[in-house]
């Protein structure tokens, strides 16, 4: 009976995480993958195309609950609009506490991304993030506008270099490895400082 290749896979999966979280994408080698898996590296390819597959494969489960996961909080966000409770969007589970779930529900993903993806499309994920939170929240004000609800102008680069500097701090919890224990003393501390900041500049 022929082996389940669904077994080999999943063998390969903790591996070659392990390897591109130590080496990075760039240094990291499909070779000392199939050594450490025990297979031929003519057997890894029979699972991935290339290198770049494999880090994408990594990839899939964050992206897929990431993809989720901002439906939740865009529909979310338009809801307090709808009913007239922006001031509630502020308080208690705010979008940046439920960021964090996602966040260390996928911390190795999230470090790949952030830390190990130069030589990849994902070399840059910060900023494409950031953009893609740019247009959403430029969309968010003009809704809001049209609602009659008081917004500021902003310029959308006043915008992108605003969120730029919130979302590398965020991000810091990855850089540096934080305990999910020490994040929340430094997301509390985030919160104090950004929030007020973001209500001000946006007049939300």
């Amino acid at each position: 009976m022929p082996k389940d290749k669904s077994d080999t896979y999943n063998r390969i999966i903790p591996v070659a995480k392990k390897e591109f979280l130590s080496k990075g994408f760039e240094k990291a080698s499909m070779r000392a993958i199939a050594s450490d898996v025990g297979m031929s590296a003519a057997g890894i390819y029979r699972h991935f195309a290339d290198k770049e597959a494999m880090f994408e494969a990594l990839l899939e489960p964050l992206y897929k609950e990431f993809e989720i996961r901002f439906k939740q909080q865009r529909d979310r966000a338009y809801r307090f609009m709808d009913n007239n409770c922006l001031d509630d969007m502020w308080g208690e589970n705010t979008d940046l506490e439920l960021f964090m779930e996602l966040v260390y529900g996928y911390f190795d993903e999230f470090k790949l991304l952030i830390c190990c993806s130069e030589g990849t499309k994902h070399a840059d994920f910060i900023h494409d993030f950031v953009t893609m939170e740019q247009k959403e929240t430029m969309e968010f004000l003009e809704a809001a506008r049209s609602q009659g609800i008081h917004v500021n102008e902003i310029d959308p680069k006043e915008l992108h270099l605003l969120l730029s500097a919130y979302y590398t701090a965020v991000f810091e919890v990855v850089v540096h490895d934080f305990s999910k224990e020490e994040s929340n003393h430094y997301l509390d501390t985030l919160q104090k400082f950004f929030y007020p900041g973001w209500r001000a500049v946006l007049g939300l």
